[in-house]
């Protein structure tokens, strides 16, 4: 192994860990020999840190309605700096991790490799590979100095695997004065209402694309989702156009999913949205265009209208 120590910033949030979390877990274990995580919700980590293969669980205790990202950082520099810290830093593209990534950046003067979707070794470097040109073409990164290696890794890049192995024992991760930027506070945080399982994780997701025509359209997207008990998503042109939030943005901008089954209806398949869902299990098109992109990577192609295939798909699930 080219690494000895690997450290994940862990997060969780009402006392689940982010499967995000689980899945940087799962690839830093195949990298080096040592995996310990780094969080400020220590309690919640220990256990599933522990079967996702970490040793140890870093707390720098709680934010008390503060950024995590400013401790967090402020602990890893200094355990960097006294020669206590690791190889490598994978941290999730998430709100918290990407301000932990852009501090940590910042007091170690050290670059940060970002858009991260696979982790290789090659000569015995770590290299984080990234899509670019809306995904058609991957690159590969290296690092040339000897800093601490940091990466933000994109949800959904690896597949979470539990080792069975006991919980993660605890140690406090010493914070150091975090000065003025340790004084912001969190005022109020905004919790988007929903219905069923979220986007991310849920195992069928339904999505409409620009082919629907119109934004009351969107109601078969979300009555066949909920038909199914997966999520409603959406690509972007519907999402510029006001149609739904940008919460239900599947793609390059947007959220990467990995279900068991997509179903995209009415959208044609733009690079910028196939790099969201193209991992998906079962993929299935529908579009009147029978040579729209989206059946390229289709598993199933549907060529009809959406506003004829829907209402009897719906229909059939309703009446059995």
């Amino acid at each position: 192994m080219a690494l000895s120590k690997i450290w994940v910033f862990g997060e969780a949030a009402g006392g689940k860990v982010s499967g995000t979390t689980l899945e940087l877990l799962a690839k830093a274990r195949e990298l080096a020999g040592t995996v310990e995580v780094v969080t400020t919700s220590g309690a919640d980590l220990a256990g599933p840190a522990g079967a996702n293969g970490a040793s140890k669980v870093l707390n720098v205790g709680g934010t008390d309605g503060k950024l995590a990202g400013v401790p967090v950082a402020a602990a890893i520099a200094a355990a960097v700096d006294a020669g206590n810290g690791p190889d490598a830093i994978l941290i999730a593209t998430s709100y918290d991790g990407r301000d932990v990534a852009g501090r940590l950046s910042a007091k170690l003067d050290a670059p940060v490799i970002t858009n991260v979707v696979d982790l290789v070794e090659r000569d015995g470097a770590l290299v984080g590979v990234e899509p670019i040109f809306g995904g058609s073409t991957d690159v590969s990164t290296a690092f040339t100095g000897d800093k601490v290696k940091i990466f933000l890794v994109r949800p959904k890049s690896f597949t979470a695997e539990e080792t069975g192995g006991a919980a993660a024992a605890i140690e406090e991760l010493a914070v150091p004065d975090t000065g003025a930027s340790g004084a912001a506070v969190v005022t109020n945080r905004f919790v988007e209402e929903k219905t069923g399982p979220s986007l991310d994780d849920a195992d069928i997701v339904v999505s409409g694309g620009r082919g629907l025509g119109e934004k009351d359209a969107f109601d078969m997207i979300e009555t066949l989702a909920k038909q199914l008990g997966g999520a409603p998503g959406a690509s972007r042109a519907i999402v510029d156009a006001g149609w739904v939030p940008y919460s239900y943005q599947v793609g390059q901008t947007g959220k990467v999913v990995k279900p068991s089954v997509y179903i995209a209806a009415g959208i044609s398949g733009a690079t910028q949205h196939l790099v969201g869902m193209k991992g998906s299990k079962n993929i299935i098109a529908i579009n009147k265009d029978s040579e729209a992109p989206i059946f390229s990577v289709a598993d199933l192609g549907i060529v009809g209208d959406v506003h004829k295939v829907l209402p009897k798909l719906i229909e059939a699930l309703q009446g059995r």
